[in-house]
């Protein structure tokens, strides 16, 4: 009993990044519904943006204060620079950009384009030496071949819209009639751009980590100047002061869901798997929110599903599953061959000892 309860401990750990990554997933596919819902009530998305974070940062500052009092480094002056511009470009640029598409285009359309993230991410990570690409072997193969599908299918969903499919029933719920008027080569264009700047963002991560390794503190930090930053935004482009002021309706419930949840703890679940198995894994399971999205957009909410962004999805998720085929036997071999290394550096210093040892017992 006590051996098979071990075994389970030790699966649990190898398999955590794995569910944490899932229930993300599942987490980000309410807000898209949620905060399209709160945008249709009137809810300004650079607004949104600004408070969610303003929440995240309360909600998580006594978490980060007693629980890394010991362990969380000291902010020196180029650390606080560094953090600003991580905020910048994950929060201040990406998000804004990111929530603004949502109104033009769909959360079916976002959610399938986000896949492109982990390509990019990866391209991003060759370049910085974060990741290992060897074109002489299937591995390195299919990490390029899986890349350049993933770029093909996200083309295919943002150029070709082709026939919608017939609803099979009605909307089950209704999350409101959107007021803007759709405008998808501008959706589409917000949409590639932050994906670049989304993807940038997990690269930067990767190395501030290394400088200050205390996730809770740093999700913080993010959360506060990313919604400083944000208000400055918002400021220069909403001058309508109304806009700031949230009724006890879907736009307040929406801004505290993403808040707690979305920028508080699955900021610093997402940095506790970059540091546990880098950052081109966070973004391998966007497929499964593309699915989760789809399904409930067509079958729950009524969307359109056209023929475009479904050809484009399947394309997206074989690639992107190539690419995670070829890090997973790339990161296996790299570890066997450390474990090799490792057996024979033991054998050496043996070897060592024990001609030591005989050299020693010679007259």
């Amino acid at each position: 009993m006590a051996f098979k309860a071990c075994e389970i401990g030790a699966r649990y750990r190898k398999f955590k990044p794995h569910l944490l990554i899932v229930l993300i997933q599942i987490a980000y596919t309410f807000l898209y519904f949620i905060a399209e819902a709160a945008f249709n009530h009137g809810l300004n998305p650079h607004v949104f943006v600004t408070y969610r974070h303003i929440v995240a940062s309360l909600v998580m500052l006594p978490f980060a204060y007693f629980l890394e009092r010991k362990i969380r480094p000291k902010l020196t002056f180029a650390l606080f620079i560094e953090i600003f511009l991580l905020s910048l470009i994950g929060i201040g640029l990406t998000l804004n950009m990111y929530f603004a598409s949502l109104r033009y285009t769909s959360p079916t359309f976002i959610a399938s384009m986000i896949n492109t993230i982990a390509s990019i991410t990866f391209i991003i990570a060759v370049i910085f030496r974060l990741e290992v690409l060897d074109v002489t072997n299937p591995r390195g193969i299919a990490k390029i071949l899986g890349t350049l599908l993933s770029l093909a299918g996200a083309m295919t969903m943002t150029l070709y819209k082709g026939p919608a499919l017939r609803n099979i029933s009605g909307a089950l719920i209704h999350v409101g009639t959107n007021t803007v008027h759709e405008n998808w080569l501008k959706g589409s264009i917000l949409t590639a751009v932050s994906c670049i700047t989304w993807s940038s963002w997990y690269i930067m991560q990767a190395f501030t980590l290394k400088r200050y390794p205390a996730q809770l503190s740093l999700t913080t930090w993010m959360c506060f100047i990313g919604g400083a930053q944000s208000a400055v935004f918002t400021v220069f482009t909403e001058h309508k002061p109304t806009a700031w002021s949230i009724g006890f309706n879907i736009e307040f419930w929406a801004i505290i869901y993403a808040g707690v949840v979305c920028s508080g703890f699955i900021i610093f679940l997402q940095l506790w798997c970059t540091k546990q198995k880098g950052p081109v894994f966070v973004t391998m399971f966007n497929p499964l929110g593309t699915m989760l999205v789809a399904f409930a957009a067509y079958f729950v909410l009524g969307e359109k599903l056209h023929i475009g962004r479904v050809l484009g999805g399947l394309t997206v998720i074989i690639g992107l599953y190539l690419l995670l085929w070829g890090k997973e036997v790339d990161q296996k071999f790299s570890t066997e061959s450390q474990e090799l290394s490792y057996e024979k550096g033991k054998e050496h210093k043996i070897e060592e000892v024990i001609t030591s040892v005989d050299a020693s017992k010679e007259p």
